[in-house]
């Protein structure tokens, strides 16, 4: 019998794309770089790279990281698009049409959110900073743009946490055992039996 070819997990570059190109934005949020590198993260690590993450999470039966990887990829990609349009006079975005689609990403995010919570706890942790980032970034782009600052350095301590789960990955692998524990599902109960939600913690843990 033919030993059966052992995968990738594609979390490792999903996570390692979304945290690194949020960490950069962030940078430039609080005013230590330009827009230059941002940009260039959008369109190739955080959008690109982060998509590919995405369909392959898709072979491995995970939705929540596909609907993740492929959404925030897209996102950083239409950030990028963004960027470029208002750069070239193309078709320019207000602040507030920006706070209209950092509002609907909120939404979004606060499904993901719930769901994080029924996976481990450093998950739930990500996606609780994720999404009191994006509600700081709103609330900059409807009058308040002190909180620019506020949620650039909120959302480096979000990046962080998903290198963390990139990281606990990796070691796992490298080192045979569990080096960075993810810790507990937020939520959890009888339901998980009936779901597929153990697919999901697979998927970011094997």
């Amino acid at each position: 019998m033919a030993e059966q070819q052992q995968m990738g997990n594609p979390a490792v570059v999903g996570l390692a794309g979304f945290g690194l190109t949020t960490m950069v934005l962030q940078f430039h949020n609080v005013g230590w770089c330009g827009l230059g590198p941002v940009l260039a993260l959008a369109l190739a690590f955080g959008g690109a790279a982060q998509l590919i993450a995405g369909f392959q999470e898709f072979k491995c039966g995970n939705n929540f990281g596909y609907s993740a990887f492929v959404s925030y990829g897209a996102f950083w990609i239409a950030i990028g698009i963004i960027f470029l349009l208002n750069h070239f006079g193309i078709y320019k975005s207000s602040g507030t049409d920006v706070g209209w689609f950092l509002v609907a990403w909120t939404l979004y995010t606060a499904i993901l959110w719930v769901a994080a919570m029924r996976i481990h706890g450093a998950m739930a942790i990500t996606f609780t900073l994720l999404l009191i980032g994006f509600i700081l970034l709103d609330l900059a782009h409807f009058g308040y743009p002190a909180l620019t600052k506020v949620a650039g350095y909120e959302l480096m301590a979000c990046a962080a946490a998903a290198w963390y789960m990139m990281a606990h990955v990796i070691f796992l692998q490298v080192f045979g055992k569990d080096i960075l524990p993810v810790g507990k599902p937020w939520i959890s109960g009888e339901a998980e039996k009936a779901t597929n939600i153990p697919l999901a913690a697979k998927a970011t843990s094997r």
